[in-house]
This record gives structure tokens, C-alpha cells and sequence, in this order.
């Protein structure tokens, strides 16, 4: 009988952050396997970028914990973090590129950084890396000399430029064409089912959510309100996960919202978690 690690690559247990009176997570557990897709979504304010920055480090936590690799992060420092922090690549909302350098030296920034590479070896490793992307022959330009579009693209070769396991990506879609969105979700797909690698992907965007994930949360008030495959969500019978991803103006979630109302959102708890069988649980398995 093979040996399989069934680790899992990310696990948030019962993870709390409370800023003042006003708490962002409340209570939010979820694990994601190798070769998985996991997007994270839900409405402005929902503490979906929060919990990126607890995953990835840049937060701590009220309580709760974050284990990457079989490994607990919550208390690391900043030495501890950099050699986890080797092993996954992060895609930023805007790109994030260095409008000084030039698109092959924001892409070879983190190979410079972390390997003792030769120059013509970190060279070769740029251009395959846009290549990978679709831009070969792109490394002598400026970021202000592409297009949005083509920025993330590099900011995807830059995230791969050290072979991660892991990916993040925060809104990788925001502000691109329906072509553009479809090239970004195509390349994400081929870097999970392809090479194994696993990702964790926030965003608002439900064509592109529902096209590359393998699992799906929702977040609400802080909490998960529904988790799934993409069919499970879509059959969801929560009406705030219906009224989300059919991006309905009228529903439980109100157009006008008061500060009062904001408040108390943010206090009362969510419904609970619904399954796509209808059976009702606390948190996940």
C-alpha cells in the first residue's frame, strides 16, 4: 500500500480577529487538499481579504489558528514565515509590479532574492516563465508600457517564478475584459490540474469563481455561510448565497444600510452553514 500524505495544505481552525468591538471573523474553519482550487467569496466587508492576510502571514489572529504545509503559523516570525513563504507565490489585486524595473526584473525579483542563481540562469527562468503566460519577448518593457491585462499576467509570472506549491490570488480578474478573465482563469486551471498545485483565489467574480474552482466557500458577517463544489453552491438554498451569485439588487443583503444596520450585521451570527444535501451544520468536517 503506497504512502499518500493527506496533510492538508491549508487548515484554518475556529479563526477569530476583532478589531475594537467590531468582529471581521468570526469562528471561520475550513481545509483545503493538494491540487485544489478553493475560491473565497462574498460582499464588500465580508472579511474575505482579512482572512487572506491571516493566511498568508501579514496578520495575526485574536484566536483561532492557520496551519500551511502541516505547519502552524499562527505565532511564527518573520524569519520563520520567509521559509514558508518560499514555498507558495502571491497574485495581487493590481499586479503589485515595480514601476522602475522592467517586466523581466519584476519577474526575477524573487529569484534574486531567494536563490543563488547565476544571471543567465535567472534570465532563462524569466523567459519561461512568460512564455508560460503568453508573453514572450515582454521582459525589456516597463509596466506603464502594457496593458492592465498584460500587468497581471506578469504578476502571474512572478508568482511562479519559484515553482510554488501553493498559489494565492487576490482578485486576479478585477478590471479585466471577458477574454482577459478567460485567459487568467484558463492558465490557472492548467497550473492546478496540470503540475498538482494548489490554490486559494478571492474574488467577486462568479463567472470566473464558478469556472476554475474545485471547492468553494462563502463568507458572511465574518462566518461561512455556505461551502461546496461550484454545483453545490449553485443549488444552495440560502437566500444570501442565491442573491450573490446571481447578483440580485433585492434580497436579505439591503441596498440602503445604515451605520446601525452595519453594526448589527456584523454582530448578529449567520444562518447556519447549509450543505448542498439541506442538512444543517456548525463547521466543516
Amino acid at each position: 500500500m503506497n504512502d499518500v500524505d493527506t496533510t492538508p495544505v491549508i487548515e484554518v481552525t475556529d479563526l477569530v480577529r476583532v478589531f475594537g468591538k467590531r468582529t471581521v471573523l468570526n469562528g471561520v474553519s475550513f481545509k483545503i487538499h493538494r491540487g485544489e482550487t478553493m475560491v473565497i467569496m462574498g460582499g464588500s466587508g465580508c472579511g474575505k481579504s482579512t482572512l487572506l492576510r491571516h493566511i498568508i502571514g501579514a496578520m495575526k489572529p485574536t484566536s483561532g489558528s492557520i496551519k500551511i504545509f502541516g505547519e502552524d503559523i499562527t505565532h511564527m516570525d518573520e524569519r520563520e514565515l520567509a521559509s514558508i513563504r518560499r514555498r507558495f507565490g502571491m497574485l495581487f489585486q493590481s499586479g503589485a509590479l515595480l514601476a522602475s524595473m522592467t517586466v523581466g526584473e519584476n519577474v526575477a525579483l524573487p529569484i534574486s532574492e531567494h536563490s543563488q542563481l547565476s544571471d543567465d540562469d535567472v534570465d532563462q527562468i524569466v523567459k519561461r516563465k512568460l512564455q508560460m503566460v503568453g508573453l514572450t519577448g515582454f521582459e525589456h518593457l516597463k509596466p506603464a508600457e502594457i496593458s492592465g491585462g498584460m500587468k497581471k499576467r506578469v504578476g502571474l509570472a512572478r508568482a511562479l517564478a519559484l515553482d510554488p506549491e501553493l498559489l494565492f490570488s487576490d482578485e486576479p480578474t478585477s478590471g479585466l475584459d471577458p477574454i482577459m478573465t478567460a485567459v487568467v482563469d484558463k492558465l490557472t486551471l492548467e497550473l492546478t490540474r496540470e503540475s498538482g498545485m494548489t490554490a486559494l483565489v478571492v474574488t467577486h467574480d462568479m463567472t470566473s469563481a464558478f469556472r476554475i474552482a474545485s471547492n468553494m466557500i462563502m463568507l458572511g458577517r465574518g462566518s461561512i455561510i455556505a461551502q461546496g463544489t461550484p454545483a453545490e453552491i449553485r443549488s444552495s438554498p440560502n437566500p444570501e448565497v442565491q442573491q450573490f451569485i446571481n447578483g440580485e439588487a433585492d434580497g436579505p443583503v439591503p441596498l440602503n444600510l445604515s451605520q446601525d444596520d452595519h453594526e448589527h450585521r456584523q454582530h448578529v451570527a449567520p444562518r447556519p452553514l447549509i450543505s448542498a444535501r439541506g442538512r444543517l451544520s456548525r463547521k466543516m468536517p
